[in-house]
């Protein structure tokens, strides 16, 4: 049985993982593949005026989310398959209902980066933006992810997307046994505006296996990046 995309980049660490996030993260394609989360964010939120137009145009290929809320009601999606490249490719597609029916998606697809020994994040529909993922287990068998340098890719165009003009992710995830939820706080700021949006909640997780063709399509980008 394969290794997961997580398990690879955390290597020993990978033990002083809660049990619960040590199986949320260690979905492979020939095991338990598919973890669906649903619950509440306490709070979706956005930083000052300015981040409205960036947070739009991320919208637009699933890569933020410009609205804010509390008591939001989510589902996160994960599923664990091989692309048309031959990764094994891990999807984090989290799906917010804001009120009125209005909703926003944030895609991304995550592989582990041999050469680099990370996990490289893929953002969006179309895995336009590949970024570095750094991850540590913290005191409570949670885990933190912080992203690193990103590098944007379109057709033949290819270059490392400044800082300056995008923003840094910070993501602390745990299982609470008290509560048998799962509870993760997204921070993502920039050098030169700071905090441009995140968000706050927890959630139950239902585990299952799926035939590889029965992986949603929805969950999948609409486009391949072979670039890390």
């Amino acid at each position: 049985m394969t290794t997961s995309v997580f398990a690879q980049a955390l290597g020993s660490d990978v033990e002083r993982l809660h049990p619960q996030m040590r199986r949320r993260f260690g979905l492979t394609p020939d095991g338990e593949n598919a973890c669906v989360g649903r619950g509440v964010m306490d709070e979706v939120w956005r930083g000052p005026l300015a981040t409205v137009p960036f947070l739009w145009f991320g919208a637009w290929r699933n890569i933020l989310v410009p609205r804010t809320g509390r008591g939001v009601p989510f589902t996160i999606e994960n599923y664990c398959y091989v692309d048309g490249l031959g990764r094994d490719t891990t999807t984090f597609v989290r799906t917010f209902e804001f009120p009125r029916g209005r909703r926003s998606r944030f895609d991304a697809t995550m592989v582990y980066d041999a050469q680099a020994g990370r996990v490289l994040d893929y953002l969006g529909t179309h895995q336009h933006l590949a970024v570095d993922l750094d991850l540590t287990v913290d005191e409570r068998g949670g885990l933190l992810l912080r992203s690193g340098a990103q590098r944007f890719y379109e057709g033949p165009v290819g270059f490392s997307f400044p800082m300056v003009a995008s923003g840094t992710a910070e993501l602390h995830e745990h299982f609470d046994d008290a509560t048998g939820r799962f509870h993760v706080d997204l921070t993502v700021s920039n050098p030169l505006v700071g905090p441009i949006f995140g968000y706050r909640g927890s959630f139950t997780c239902d585990f299952t296996t799926l035939p590889a063709t029965s992986v949603p399509a929805s969950a999948k980008p609409l486009r391949e990046e072979r670039r890390g």
